[in-house]
């Protein structure tokens, strides 16, 4: 299945949606498009087959295990456990934090969200904002937000295509400008900000800051690595991410690949990052471009993949 993408305006966003995945969007400043989403309020719907106009609760609530698997069901119930955007950043983001699922439970605000980015592209000097560069405690930390130097404590990182970053819940994070990116997500759309560079909107108002609300969810812990590594390889799968909350793995192909699911009690959510290529289920192929999403059910055992040029995937399920 395909989706509706969502597109968001946001104050640091751009163009590259459009120009570069080919999305049409009528926004100003499109931050962001949600090509899978079941957030309350925000559902994708289907665009293909004879399902095409349902959202995807509504088919998560009709097929339960055969759409998602038996796991999934029973912890998720009928919302979609996963979101999955592209993201433009024209500008830097705020530097922000999300709560993991424990706080989020007790907030009643649902599920926490941890997240991961693979950057399409990167202009030259990119960064991203991940963690702390230092071990820090609670009164260290406020100290240095106090007097408004809170930047000093963070962790710069230069963004390349092809990167991989895997963010937590409790990482406090921020895009800077020329970035364009895939993440995936937490069904969750609960985000705090710590610090806007001293940003205004049109009207002269500043965002609001989450700062108390964010404290509880920091995590001060310095992790042993920042990104992700992987090895670059032709036409074999390579693991990127596995967490509790979902799994990604890439596959770089230039020739037909065969994936049996048959032992997988999961969905799989391919999302192209490069190239173009069929998938094959059942003999009804569907053509999957860069910047494009396609929704494989639990019940599907055996896809045929087929680029129609060399083509560069992620592969997302739960397990």
């Amino acid at each position: 299945m395909k989706f509706r993408p969502l597109f968001k305006d946001k104050i640091w966003g751009g163009d590259r949606i459009k120009t570069v995945l080919g999305m049409k969007y009528l926004l100003p400043n499109c931050g962001e498009a949600w090509v899978l989403s079941g957030v309350p309020g925000n559902e994708t719907t289907v665009t293909n087959g004879f399902l095409k106009g349902n959202e995807l609760n509504e088919l998560v609530e009709v097929y339960m295990e055969d759409l998602v698997g038996e796991v999934a069901y029973e912890r998720y119930g009928n919302e979609f456990p996963l979101l999955i955007k592209f993201i433009d950043s024209n500008d830097s983001l705020s530097v922000q934090v999300h709560p993991d699922d424990m706080l989020a439970s007790k907030r009643g605000i649902g599920n926490g969200k941890s997240e991961m980015w693979y950057i399409l592209e990167a202009e030259p000097e990119a960064e991203i904002i991940n963690g702390f560069n230092r071990k820090l405690d609670i009164e260290t930390y406020l100290d240095f937000l106090g007097k408004n130097n809170l930047i000093e404590i963070l962790n710069f990182e230069k963004a390349h295509k092809g990167d991989v970053f895997y963010i937590p819940a409790g990482r406090v994070h921020a895009l800077g400008p020329g970035i364009l990116l895939a993440e995936i997500q937490q069904t969750s759309d609960i985000t705090y900000r710590i610090y806007d560079w001293g940003r205004v909107d049109e009207k002269g108002n500043a965002r609001e800051l989450h700062q108390e609300l964010a404290l509880e969810a920091i995590d001060f812990n310095l992790p042993d690595s920042y990104s992700t590594k992987y090895r670059k390889v032709v036409n074999q799968t390579e693991s990127l991410v596995s967490t509790p909350h979902f799994t990604t793995q890439i596959l770089s192909f230039d020739k037909a690949i065969r994936k049996d699911y048959s032992e997988l009690d999961s969905f799989v959510i391919y999302v192209c990052v490069d190239g173009k290529l069929t998938v094959e289920w059942r003999s009804s192929p569907e053509v999957l471009k860069k910047g494009e999403v396609l929704l494989i059910p639990a019940m599907a055992e055996k896809v045929l993949l087929s680029p129609l040029m060399e083509s560069r995937i992620l592969e997302v399920f739960i397990s």
